[in-house]
């Protein structure tokens, strides 16, 4: 275990992330210049791609995070049986979902460390489902693009915001903190689509505080100590494979969760493999799931 990591069981993880929001929220001339001058130059941001490429030119560290790309930066997988990779980042874990005999499922985390479905949705009975599907976990840098895309055309069933921790999601602390996925604070979005249900998972980290989607606005903060679910069936929320569904306002992962015989997983995927948004993460199945 690194030392930033070891630390960061101790660190006051929510005051840092608050401290960070308001830095980041920041349009104090001086404040917002030097953050992303800082993130550019040590993470090799490429602003060629930006809609707005000139870095003095957002109003804050945030608004230059969650930037939006060129029209046409980005262009979905051609073949329509493809569901989408959701982000720029690289793959953390891909895999089968190993069933457990409780109904439940365990997905892979790193280095013989895992964790089950139920404790990163926080629903055992929403968890069953995808007890022998696939996962895919993607996990975003500070110099990626920052918007989460649909893997899949789907109806927005619910969402639940997971209080916890904040802990970092690098490399390190992924292969050294147990459970580190179902441990932070996370949005778990339920949707409905034509093979069944998906599930897309915005995990938090260290100095993320926020994550905000388009049919809500800002879900994370506040910061709670309770779950808390939001149903959203009968509104027809329905968003369309490619389509925009949320962003972080820093660094962060995501865990895309298919059920059985729904896809197949895209063998060019291997952890740590670089992605980009609109690529192919699965192959729909032609029957469907069980």
């Amino acid at each position: 275990m690194g030392p930033v990591t070891a630390l960061s069981y101790v660190l006051p993880h929510r005051f840092l992330s608050s401290l960070a929001r308001r830095l980041a929220y920041s349009e104090t001339p001086a404040i917002r210049r030097w953050l992303i001058a800082t993130v550019v130059r040590k993470f090799g941001v490429d602003l060629s791609e930006a809609a707005e490429s000139d870095a003095g030119a957002y109003s804050s560290f945030n608004a230059f995070f969650t930037r939006a790309l060129k029209p046409g930066a980005r262009t979905p997988e051609s073949d329509p049986a493809a569901l989408l990779i959701p982000a720029d980042g690289h793959i953390s874990q891909c895999g089968e979902i190993a069933p457990l005999g409780n109904g439940d499922g365990r997905i892979f985390q790193a280095k013989g460390r895992s964790f089950t479905v139920a404790e990163l949705l926080g629903d055992e009975s929403a968890a069953r489902v995808f007890a022998d599907g696939v996962f895919a976990t993607i996990y975003l840098s500070p110099r990626d693009y920052h918007r989460v895309h649909m893997p899949w055309t789907g109806h927005l069933r619910e969402t639940v915001h997971v209080p916890g921790r904040l802990f970092s999601v690098g490399a390190d602390a992924v292969a050294s903190v147990p459970r580190l996925f179902a441990r932070n604070e996370r949005l778990v979005c339920h949707f409905d689509t034509d093979f069944g249900p998906m599930c897309v998972v915005m995990v938090g980290a260290l100095l993320v505080s926020g994550v905000e989607t388009v049919w809500s606005g800002v879900e994370i903060p506040a910061y709670g100590d309770r779950i808390t679910r939001k149903d959203y069936r009968g509104r027809g929320i329905v968003l369309e494979r490619f389509a925009e569904m949320a962003r972080f306002n820093y660094g962060s992962t995501v865990i895309v969760l298919l059920p059985k015989n729904a896809a197949a997983l895209s063998t060019a995927l291997e952890p740590e493999r670089p992605v980009r948004l609109g690529q192919r993460l699965a192959d729909k199945s032609t029957g469907g799931a069980d």
